[in-house]
């Protein structure tokens, strides 16, 4: 069965996958106990999912403060995003499904494919411990996250564009303010132009205070 998964992990104990890929469905139409439906596995799933997302932003992002990090996490681990990662796995293929949800396109149900991603990922950590579904669900995220980091609009490479049309003067960048305790510092940084103020821009640290100095500069330039 985990053969048809590329999880790139082999469990030990294979009526953990078996459970992890039962939906409540097939446990009510075969008259089955509760407990074999991946529910248990969810809720299970669930945490180890957001404490593993949790600490790899906290580490690759050591500027952002606790509400962006919240913020990243959320698009990370919503159903949509889980339900793709489970169609790239092939979860669908898998699923035991009651006749009555299958035909009703079950296997293509974000919720239910969301579900079972995160049984999987509760039943892997039951059979192989915490490092183990640390390093997939690090081998699924990272290229995500990575992805996210090159769509970044860059606002200060942007703005010297369309100086440079016009002036060999580059833009410069100065922060005149600092602000909060070591640990939760504002800066607040000006885009500067042959003297001029173009924009002002606040962030928790001073990478993200120039971009959001250059997004308003854009802004007043009337260049999105």
């Amino acid at each position: 069965m985990s053969d048809q998964l590329n999880l790139g992990y082999t469990f030990k104990r294979h009526g953990l996958l078996k459970n992890a890929i039962t939906h409540s469905s097939f446990v009510h139409e075969h008259k089955m106990d509760a407990s074999h439906s991946n529910e248990r596995l969810e809720f299970l799933g669930d945490a180890v999912l957001e404490l593993c997302i949790s600490d790899f932003l906290y580490h690759r992002y050591p500027e952002m403060s606790e509400g962006d990090l919240t913020k990243k996490r959320a698009s990370l681990v919503c159903e949509s995003s889980l339900a793709g990662l489970a169609r790239d796995l092939s979860i669908g293929n898998v699923l035991l499904l009651g006749q009555g949800e299958a035909s009703e396109g079950g296997r293509e149900k974000d919720s239910i494919l969301s579900d079972a991603f995160e049984s999987i990922l509760g039943a892997i950590f039951l059979d192989g411990g915490l490092e183990e579904v640390r390093a997939l669900i690090l081998r699924l995220f990272e290229p995500i996250v990575d992805k996210a980091a090159k769509q970044t609009k860059d606002y200060k490479s942007t703005l010297q564009e369309i100086l440079q049309k016009n002036s060999h003067e580059t833009a410069a960048y100065t922060i005149i303010k600092e602000e909060g305790p070591p640990h939760k510092k504002t800066f607040t940084a000006q885009a500067l132009h042959r003297g001029k103020i173009l924009g002002t821009g606040v962030g928790q640290s001073k990478k993200i205070a120039e971009q959001e100095a250059a997004k308003m500069a854009l802004a007043a330039l009337k260049v999105g």
